[in-house]
């Protein structure tokens, strides 16, 4: 029974991710109670989690097809779920709210559609600057949720990281285009 159930992808990273994807609504509904402690710890352990799944994957030879979906699903429902959040409580600004889940979005709907028209390809994989602004999304929700949950004066932080997520958002947002674009074939459209 247990050798099906792990051919299904039911391993111990995707386990894991699985915990982190379960874990963003209840983080959200602690920040909307105004629950800020309790809510900066669960995104701690998220965040740590998100680092022990990628070790045991690789440590256990565990990587699988549900995993590489889970575990960027998983990070962008606590992102997205921590902003909205956050900007609803009015700790983050709602501008960068906006901008962050409608890039999300777009990138989630350019999948799909990459998916469908050229499924042949394979995933998009994120580039560099998209992970400097995954990091930078992390560091701002992270001071987002430490100002709300310890009082904390952000000394200035979040306006210029704002900034700095904004930028890498419009930057990171149009090179996904650009290659959802070449793999679909629209270059040779014009």
């Amino acid at each position: 029974m247990f050798e099906r159930v792990f051919k299904m992808g039911a391993t111990l990273p995707n386990l894991v991710s699985l915990g982190r994807l379960c874990a963003s609504p209840v983080t959200v509904w602690l920040v909307l109670i105004g629950e800020f402690q309790w809510a900066f710890w669960l995104f701690v352990v998220s965040g740590v989690s998100d680092a022990v799944d990628g070790i045991l994957a690789r440590l256990l030879k565990a990587r699988s097809v549900l995993g590489t979906y889970l575990d960027p699903m998983a990070d962008k429902a606590m992102l997205v779920g921590a902003f909205f959040a956050l900007g609803y409580a009015g700790v983050m600004p709602v501008w960068i709210v906006v901008l962050v889940v409608s890039r999300d979005l777009f990138i989630i709907g350019g999948a799909v559609l990459v998916h469908t028209l050229a499924a042949g390809d394979g995933p998009i994989r994120p580039s560099a600057i998209s992970k400097i602004n995954t990091f930078l999304q992390i560091v701002l929700a992270g001071i987002g949720l430490a100002v709300g949950a310890f009082e904390l004066e952000a000394y200035g932080l979040v306006p210029p990281l704002a900034w700095a997520v904004a930028v890498t958002s419009v930057v990171s947002g149009l090179g996904y285009l650009v290659e959802a674009g070449r793999r679909i074939g629209l270059e040779e459209v014009s």
